[in-house]
């Protein structure tokens, strides 16, 4: 019988719905995520897997037939740990709520400088900070318009920026977005940024794209945030900047190291806002129902061998469009 592996904790309306979608099919329920206990027997007759599986179960599953990752991002999946008959999909669609209300918010913290009046509540200290910014009237720079990127732009053009987007591929503009541009116009688009927030997944063409030149391009005192992965920064060079001035703030959902390690320099700058890779995950409820949706609306069109949602190209590691 083919089987299907999930790998998260599970409600009950949840198994039950996604026996309904996928008739004929043993299922797992591996709350923990350890697949160390299941036998090879077992393994041999894992087709489907919900979940994001590490790279050696993969290899004693001959038979898989598909992967839904509960993650928007696929670094881990697509430089060769699949074979070409696999299908990989992502769980983007799921997150751009919750990312996007968690990028406004450290932008406007620190934009507005509450990051450093709470410093000051902690010392217990009445003091002015100076001027702030407004978002009115700010230039917003997104570099990666997908579903989170999209709905940070949209929140933002709401409170009155003038909002650009860097995209991978050309597609057309959204009426939240003022203007649409492809990767290669990134140096000249840096400097007008009054705040520059990257939502790039994790590959060999993102890593460091952000590195010490493009930061000294910057607008001084420009604001970057980062919800993306952490990778995407040179973070000693950000550390530079952050205390030379030439970068105002930065609001790091993620990091490079992650964890960010006890004693890291980044950790006691004045200008970093530094949460530990929680905007994506499932503490906002309605993250966790939109997941859990895809979920089963992908298990009933695989079931019946229509195209999956948010299926990923293997070869560049984003979700194909049609």
């Amino acid at each position: 019988m083919d089987k299907a592996l999930v790998l998260f904790s599970a409600a009950e309306d949840f198994r039950r719905e996604l026996a309904g979608a996928l008739p004929g099919y043993g299922l797992i329920f591996n709350e923990g995520g350890n697949t160390d206990r299941i036998s090879p027997d077992t393994a041999g007759d894992i087709t489907v897997i919900f979940g994001n599986p590490g790279k050696d179960f993969i290899a004693r599953c001959p038979r898989l037939k598909w992967i839904q990752l509960q993650s928007a991002g696929t670094d881990g999946y697509v430089n060769g740990e699949l074979g070409p008959e696999v299908l990989l999909s992502c769980a983007s669609g799921g997150y751009g709520l919750g990312v996007s209300e968690h990028m406004v918010a450290v932008t406007l913290q620190i934009v507005k400088k509450l990051h450093l009046y709470r410093d000051g509540q902690n010392r217990e200290r009445w003091q002015g900070r100076g001027e702030v910014k407004s978002i009115l009237g700010s230039t917003v720079l997104v570099v990666g318009l997908g579903d989170i990127g999209s709905e940070y732009a949209w929140r933002m053009k709401a409170l009155g920026a003038r909002v650009i987007g860097i995209r991978r591929t050309a597609r057309p503009k959204s009426d939240y977005v003022d203007q649409v541009y492809l990767m290669d116009r990134l140096d000249e688009l840096l400097p007008q940024a009054d705040i520059v927030a990257l939502i790039l997944p994790g590959t060999r063409e993102t890593e460091g794209i952000i590195n010490r030149e493009r930061l000294a391009k910057m607008k001084r005192g420009a604001v970057i945030v980062n919800a993306g992965r952490g990778s995407a920064i040179d973070t000693e060079a950000l550390c530079d900047a952050l205390e030379s001035g030439q970068i105002g703030g930065a609001g790091l959902d993620v990091t490079a190291p992650e964890p960010l390690p006890e004693g890291h320099r980044l950790w006691k700058l004045e200008g970093a806002v530094i949460t530990p890779h929680i905007a994506g995950g499932r503490n906002l409820p309605e993250t966790a129902r939109r997941i859990m949706k895809l979920n089963l609306e992908n298990a009933a069109r695989f079931a019946k061998g229509e195209r999956l949602q948010s299926l990923v190209d293997l070869k560049t590691g984003y979700r194909t469009l049609v």
